[in-house]
């Protein structure tokens, strides 16, 4: 038998360890100029580790020397819009500002907070006054949340609704995120429908797109009601280190049968008919009707140059000192389309005769018929054309006592077209053409954890909105204890803005104004304070406006002579014991003028659930209910014709809580949805399910729907 002599194995294996240490050496002798080459050729060489957003293919493949078909390392998300904090996320969502280089970040709809609130203008506070059913138009109870002014304020009712630059949801996603949800109540022939999907994908960590599509709207439960809304945004983004680029494409479109309410509150009242379609409804004979078309775009880009050097140890300049300079252009084109017909309705109860009988009374809901007195057909049309240019200035970082400073110019082309009397001669609508410029700026920042403070100006030089003048800022101060944040803040604006164009020029079959009005004026401030981990919140808001315009009892638009002062006081306190949740919101209101701001002086949201597991990290569960109420007061009226809120003296409404039973889950992915709105029909309140004068509200339905997400 042959053995190795000790001394032949000894040799060999001090050869193989020599072997094996010379890459070692060689590589521990690597000089600047090879680590340098290395970089050059895509080896990473990070002294601080690798890239955390890499893939794991990425992150253990080792490419040989001269090897041309490695794979370039991924860079993580570096964008100074979002701290470490927000990268650690496997999924958020944000939204862009339309005059400033900055975001805000919003919750993605995938809890079962709220998930029972179906139609959005609930969500916040204490809600609006409704026309009615899904899909069709609000006004904020609030006073100060109401929308005052703006471009084509004909769409002011759909607020809740619409897509716009400043709201659209952007995403920045690990994995493909797909969520769709349909919710549906009622007989086929009268359903309510509710369907939005949403698809978001990134193709690097810092550049994705989006795609959001919403469907809701009813059939109508009342006679005429029909209502069809659908919204569309295509987003794309790209948050790099220094360049950032935001575009957008909005298509909203709102499809309403008018029906003009009841005859009267009797029909709803003290009248039992067998399908809420037998209601008598003012406008439903005349077919009367409003098509409203929106289609935008937008693109948004700034350019970040640091004023310190970029070193390998600086994952973002957000916290170097630096200025970004950018750019934002938005076309906005939206059209309406008024119609109906002259045919008059029937009021069943119209007056009472020497006996104290009921005698009907056959009513026109139009008293003017200017155009033409059979038929009407009224088209508008408005397009805006910005352009703003804005620089931002970082003194240290986004973080420090003074943050941010932003300054920007900008201005809006405007086109309006309506039909005019002129029109019949040249056989073409008259288009009339607006510019208004204008210059802003802006100041933020915070010490610590506990101050963040930030102001704003805006002032339009001249033009369309020439004089108009916005300021505005906010201090909050915070203080913990173990821990929790105490958060008291204050806020103060003051505000001149013009009336829009369609309040001072409209030419329509039923109403017809061409007079300027003078600007209106509004001071504001409000003081509040939060305990989060509480659920409690306080706040104060008083106001005082000037020459408010607004539509009066003849649905005119008007303009009040001196001053209004709005005096407001919130609270929000939610407790819990144990699984048991007693939600309360509660808004109080005083008006010194309820002719020109008229105001329910007590309105609440109020939410009485017990949450659940039924399996442990599987399905979790809501039963509850929900109520909403307001006291008696005139509440505003609703005119097809302008698309407005009015401000009706005939009747008052309130006095009624509309109460929903509602059951939800969550299991895994999956939320479920099941409801009974107005479940308190017939057994108590007043009978009148009114928030809008003559339009009542959804009687009982049962609704269902599911919500699912896909993380693929």
């Amino acid at each position: 038998m042959y053995r190795k002599s000790p001394n032949r194995i000894l040799p060999l294996l001090l050869l193989l360890l020599a072997f094996a240490a010379a890459p070692r050496r060689a590589h521990a002798q690597l000089d600047a100029s090879a680590i340098m080459r290395a970089q050059q050729q895509g080896e990473n060489t990070n002294p601080y580790g690798s890239n955390p957003y890499a893939t794991e293919e990425e992150g253990t493949e080792q490419s040989m020397p001269g090897d041309t078909t490695k794979k370039r390392i991924r860079r993580p998300l570096e964008s100074y819009f979002f701290d470490d904090s927000v990268r650690a996320r496997p999924n958020f969502a944000y939204t862009l500002s339309r005059d400033y280089n900055r975001v805000r970040l919003v919750p993605i709809d995938t809890m079962l907070t709220d998930w029972r609130i179906d139609y959005p203008f609930y969500r916040e506070g204490v809600g609006d006054a409704a026309i009615g059913a899904l899909g069709q138009g609000s006004l904020p109870l609030d006073c100060f949340k109401r929308p005052a002014g703006g471009d084509f304020d004909f769409t002011n009712p759909y607020y809740a609704y619409l897509y716009r630059m400043d709201n659209i949801p952007f995403y920045n996603v690990k994995k493909p995120m797909i969520r769709m949800t349909y919710l549906e109540s009622g007989q086929k022939r009268y359903r309510e429908e509710n369907f939005h999907i949403m698809v978001a994908q990134n193709i690097s960590p810092s550049t994705g797109f989006n795609v959001d599509y919403k469907a809701r709207g009813t059939k109508g439960r009342y006679t005429w009601s029909r209502a069809r809304n659908h919204t569309l945004s295509v987003g794309f983004n790209h948050t790099g280190k220094r360049y950032s680029l935001h575009a957008g494409y909005i298509n909203n479109r709102i499809d309403r049968q008018e029906n003009g309410g009841a005859v009267g509150e009797w029909a709803i009242a003290d009248t039992t008919y067998d399908m809420p379609t037998g209601v008598p409804m003012r406008l439903a004979e005349a077919q009367a009707a409003n098509v409203y078309r929106n289609n935008a775009f937008f693109v948004e880009q700034s350019y970040g140059i640091p004023l310190a050097p970029v070193t390998e140890r600086d994952f973002s300049i957000g916290d170097l000192p630096a200025v970004y300079v950018g750019h934002s252009f938005e076309y906005n084109l939206w059209s309406r389309v008024y119609s109906d017909t002259n045919v008059p309705y029937i009021n069943e109860r119209g007056h009472r005769d020497e006996s104290g009988n009921f005698v009907p009374d056959t009513l026109s809901y139009y008293g003017n018929w200017y155009v033409n007195p059979m038929q009407s057909r009224d088209s508008t049309y408005e397009r805006v054309i910005s352009n703003r240019l804005f620089v931002q200035a970082q003194p240290w970082d986004r973080d420090g006592a003074v943050g941010v400073l932003d300054g920007g110019v900008g201005i809006d082309h405007y086109t309006f077209s309506q039909f005019s009397p002129g029109d019949y001669v040249s056989g073409r609508q008259h288009r009339v053409r607006r510019t208004s410029l204008f210059v802003y700026g802006a100041v933020e920042g915070k010490i610590r954890r506990y101050v963040d403070w930030d102001a704003n100006v805006r002032y339009h030089l001249s033009g369309y909105r020439g004089g108009d003048l916005s300021v505005g800022a906010n201090l909050s101060l915070t203080g913990y204890i173990r821990e929790h944040p105490l958060i008291l803040s204050g806020s103060f604006l003051l505000e001149r803005r013009s009336p829009t164009y369609w309040q001072e020029h409209l030419f329509s079959n039923h109403f017809i104004w061409n007079e300027p009005l003078g600007k209106e004026n509004e001071t504001r401030f409000s003081v509040s304070f939060e305990i989060p981990s509480r659920a409690l919140e306080l706040r104060f808001t008083q106001g005082v406006v000037t020459d408010k315009i607004y539509y009066g009892s003849d649905a005119d638009v008007t303009q009040a002579h001196g001053g209004v002062s709005l005096t407001n006081l919130y609270a929000r306190k939610d407790f819990r014991i144990g699984g048991l949740h007693l939600d309360h919101r509660v808004l109080a209101q005083w008006s010194t003028d309820q002719e020109v701001v008229p105001v329910p002086l007590l309105s609440a949201f109020l939410s009485y659930y017990y949450e659940f597991w039924v399996v442990r990290d599987v399905l979790r569960l809501q039963i509850g209910l929900d109520g909403r109420y307001h006291t008696r007061y005139y509440a505003p009226g609703y005119n097809p014709a302008t698309s407005q809120f009015y401000n009706q003296r005939e009747v008052e409404v309130g006095n009624y809580p509309y109460v929903d039973a509602f059951v939800t889950a969550k299991w895994k992915r999956m939320r479920i949805f099941l409801k009974y709105q107005h479940v308190n029909m017939g057994l108590f309140g007043n009978g009148e399910y009114f928030s809008v004068a003559h339009y009542p509200l959804n009687p009982g339905m049962f609704k269902m729907g599911i919500s699912w997400g896909f993380y693929d």
